[in-house]
This record gives structure tokens, C-alpha cells and sequence, in this order.
């Protein structure tokens, strides 16, 4: 196999070429993933009439943030599949083709069952592709090439352009000739990600070719026998009533803790991996509480934002009320602008950039003014579109400070036989945060949003003064990692 990370390869704006392949598959994934949660929400409260399935709000938002839940949570799956069976680069390539269909089934299948259906394969074909595009950009760089976080600056920029295009195409579709419409249109993006892809592997020059740790053949019946019972008892709750669509967010949220604790227990009482490993394990555990907590406040954007852009906002642009799906884009388009700034800052910057641990810091900071500042901005009868302009913005800034660092950061921290699965552990931070914002907007109350806002907003914020007391331990902890 070339090794990419001794050629100092910057044929990518500096960085390995091989990211520009990378860069381009998860903007389509995004570009789909995003086009259709940009509409999920409306067709599953709208009424019949207006072309949706008239569920209540609380049990769409429920749906909604466990549906997020559950695509971070299965990258433990994607994962697993990848450091024992298949290696990162197969599975990230069968994992596309899982979303391709899984939006085709929301595009052509009816009512529930194209939920059902759609949402399932979505749901664990983007748990697949982000853990194995996230470990196949990190396996691009050495230990101590300073190009990293730049790097998956870029990879996020990509991201961002896909979340940005996705929603607004999906929605004129969806405005023009309805929500199977723009599930269509996400379908097609997927493919479009597909086949740029598949003509771009050669550049990878096999990495992530091998599964770094084979699971025994002997094994092989026992891992398959346990993966058909835990699809029979989630089967078997759902027909007995145990799992609906009012708890389903709390029900992701209680498994994302459980498999946390267990990943974690796992990897840290392992005998392959070495005392300074073990170490830099365990300091990622604030900042995994400190990332889940960040992602349940970034989440809402799936849940209450969509509500109040339904509801409060005045989307009135030019004597035109653009679609509330539109909303989804404001996020998207600041990243495109500074993720760039970010990247170059942090380059510039180089060995003086501060701590990984202040930059979650300033990330979970920032989002919780984010919050506080609904307060002011909902009084109106209507809420101002330069408002949540300005929220989503500071949206952004905390995004920047958090996100792209912590999937850089689970690299660098990552044992070198449970590499994969760090990723998925960063995941599973995303997941609790995704499932627990669909359980949060339950307690969000149109008629009088105050206390929501101010209480989420003043919790996170106490989460970064925890943050910022603990930083010269999990420093110390880090091991030489920054």
C-alpha cells in the first residue's frame, strides 16, 4: 500500500489530493441528507390535505430527533463493520449505496411505510459513510502533520456546501410538485455523490483497503445471530406498543447512553491498547459530555427552528414567502464563508492555536447565548428574519469551535486498534445530543418560549465553566496531543 502521509501530497488546497474525493462524496451525501431533513418535519405534520401525514408536532419532533439519534448512533455499526470486516473504504462505499435507496423509499412508497422504510436505511447508511469518511480523511495525515485540523476544515466546508444546496433545491420541489418531489431529488443527489466517488477510489491508494482487526471466521455466526436478535426485539416492541413515535427520541437517548458507557468500558479495559492510549481515552470523557450537550442545543435546528420558521418567522423576500425549509441553508452558507477563515486561523496559528479543550469551551459558550438571544428576538408578534440570521450565525461560530476540531480530535486520540470506532465514539456524542434535542423541543412551548430558551441556553453555558476548570487536567491527560 503508498503511503500517502510520507509524500507530503498537497495537490488539494495544500492538503492530500485524496481528500478532494472525499470532499465531494459527503457533499452529496449531505446535499441529500440535509434536502430531505430540511423537509422531514413538515411532512410529518402537515395535514393530509397539504400533501403530509397530520401526526402531531411533538411526536414529528420526537421522530425527528430520534431519527438524528440513530444515524449518529449507527456509526458504533458502520464502525465496527469496517475495523472487522470490510475496512473503511468498502463500507463507506456500501453505506452510499444504503442512503441512495433509503431516499428512493421516501421518494415512491407511500405514507409510513416510506417513512419506515426510508428513514431506516438513511439512518444506518449515514451512520456507515460519516464514521468511515471521518477515518479515511484523519488516515490521510501523520501523527504530527499540522495540516489536520486544516484539513478537516476543507472536508467540513464540503460538508456545509451540500447541507447549504440541499435544502433549498428540496424545497422548491417540494413547493412546486410536493414532498415526494424533493425525497426524489435527494435520491438523485446520492447517486450523483455515488458515481463521483466510484471514479475517484483510485486516489485513496488502498487506504483503508484491510480491516485493521479481523474478526475470527470462527466468530462470524455468533456476531450475525446477535445482530438478527436485536432486530427482532426492537420488531417485537414496536408491534407490542412499546416503542411509538412520542418516545422514540427518549428511547435513543437512553441506548446512546448505555452504548457509550459500554464503548467506552470496552476500549479502556482492553489489553491492546498501550498505559499513554488508555490515558488519552479517558480525557476525551468530558469532552464527549461536553460535545453531547453542545449537539443538543445545535440539533434544535431539525426540531423547534423549524417550528418557529413554520410559525413566527417572517419569511416574506420581496412579496414572496420563500418555503420554512429554506431556514435549513442560513447554517450551511455562514460555514461555507468562515470555515475557510477558521482553517487558515488555525494554520497561521499553528503550534500557538489554543487548546483543543478551549476551543469546546468557546463552542459550548457560544451556543448557549445562541439560545439567550431567542429571548429578545421572539417578543414581537413576529420573529425578524435578521434575528435568527444573527442567531444562526453565532450557530456557526460555535460549530466551527467544536465540531470539525472533535472529529479531528478522535483521531488523534484514537488507539491504533480501535481506530474506526473512536470516530464512532465522537458519533455517539453527536447522536445523545441529536436524540435529546427531539426530547427537548417536546418542553418547548410555542405560547410562551421563555423559560425553554433561557434555561437550555444558561445550562450550556454552565457546561463551558465546567469545561474550562477541568482543562489543564485533561491537558495533562491528552498525553503530548493538542
Amino acid at each position: 500500500m503508498a503511503d500517502v502521509k510520507d509524500k507530503q501530497d498537497t495537490g488539494f488546497f495544500g492538503q492530500p489530493f485524496a481528500l478532494a474525493n472525499l470532499f465531494g462524496v459527503e457533499m452529496w451525501e449531505r446535499f441529500s441528507f440535509y434536502g430531505m431533513q430540511g423537509i422531514l418535519i413538515y411532512y410529518l405534520y402537515y395535514s393530509v390535505a397539504d400533501g403530509g401525514l397530520g401526526i402531531a408536532e411533538s411526536s414529528a419532533t420526537s421522530i425527528v430527533g430520534a431519527y438524528g439519534g440513530t444515524v449518529y448512533l449507527s456509526t458504533i455499526l458502520g464502525a465496527w463493520i469496517a475495523d472487522r470486516l470490510l475496512g473503511s473504504e468498502r463500507t463507506l462505499f456500501y453505506s452510499a449505496v444504503l442512503i441512495m435507496f433509503g431516499h428512493i423509499a421516501l421518494a415512491v412508497l407511500p405514507g409510513f411505510l416510506g417513512v419506515g422504510v426510508g428513514l431506516v436505511l438513511v439512518a444506518f447508511g449515514s451512520g456507515g459513510l460519516k464514521a468511515n469518511a471521518t477515518s479515511l480523511v484523519g488516515d490521510l495525515y501523520g501523527e504530527h502533520d499540522t495540516r489536520r485540523d486544516a484539513g478537516f476544515s476543507l472536508f467540513y466546508m464540503g460538508i456545509n456546501i451540500g447541507a447549504f444546496i440541499g435544502p433549498l433545491l428540496t424545497g422548491l420541489a417540494w413547493d412546486k410538485f410536493g414532498f415526494h418531489a424533493g425525497f426524489g431529488l435527494a435520491a438523485i443527489g446520492m447517486a450523483l455523490g455515488l458515481i463521483q466517488y466510484t471514479l475517484g477510489r483510485k486516489h485513496l491508494h488502498g487506504i483503508g483497503a484491510t480491516p485493521p482487526n479481523p474478526l475470527p471466521a470462527s466468530e462470524r455466526i455468533k456476531w450475525s445471530a446477535i445482530g438478527v436478535a436485536a432486530i427482532a426485539v426492537v420488531a417485537l416492541l414496536s408491534i407490542f406498543g412499546a416503542i411509538q413515535a412520542s418516545n422514540l427520541s427518549d428511547i435513543v437517548v437512553g441506548v446512546t447512553i448505555v452504548a457509550a458507557v459500554g464503548y467506552f468500558a470496552l476500549i479502556l479495559s482492553s489489553k491492546k491498547i498501550t498505559r499513554i492510549e488508555r490515558r488519552r481515552v479517558i480525557s476525551f470523557i468530558p469532552m464527549f459530555i461536553a460535545s453531547a450537550a453542545f449537539w443538543s442545543l445545535f440539533q434544535q435546528q431539525f426540531t423547534t427552528v423549524p417550528l418557529i420558521a413554520d410559525t413566527k418567522l417572517d419569511r416574506n423576500l420581496f412579496g414572496w414567502d420563500f418555503p420554512p425549509s429554506w431556514v435549513q441553508s442560513i447554517n450551511p452558507v455562514f460555514i461555507i464563508i468562515f470555515a475557510g477563515v477558521f482553517a487558515a486561523m488555525w494554520t497561521k496559528l499553528g503550534t500557538r492555536q489554543p487548546s483543543t479543550p478551549l476551543k469546546f469551551v468557546a463552542g459550548v459558550s457560544i451556543m448557549g447565548l445562541a439560545f439567550l438571544a431567542f429571548v429578545p428576538s421572539l417578543a414581537g408578534t413576529s420573529m425578524p428574519l435578521l434575528a435568527l440570521v444573527g442567531i444562526l450565525l453565532l450557530f456557526t461560530f460555535a460549530e466551527l469551535f467544536l465540531s470539525p476540531v472533535g472529529l479531528s480530535l478522535s483521531t488523534k486520540l484514537a488507539p491504533e486498534n480501535f481506530h474506526t470506532q473512536m470516530v464512532a465514539l465522537f458519533f455517539l456524542s453527536v447522536a445523545l445530543g441529536s436524540a435529546m434535542a427531539g426530547t427537548l423541543a417536546g418542553y418547548y412551548d410555542e405560547d410562551d418560549p421563555n423559560p425553554f430558551f433561557l434555561t437550555v441556553g444558561l445550562a450550556s453555558i454552565g457546561v463551558g465553566v465546567v469545561l474550562l476548570l477541568l482543562t489543564p487536567w485533561i491537558k495533562k491527560m491528552m498525553s503530548g496531543v493538542q
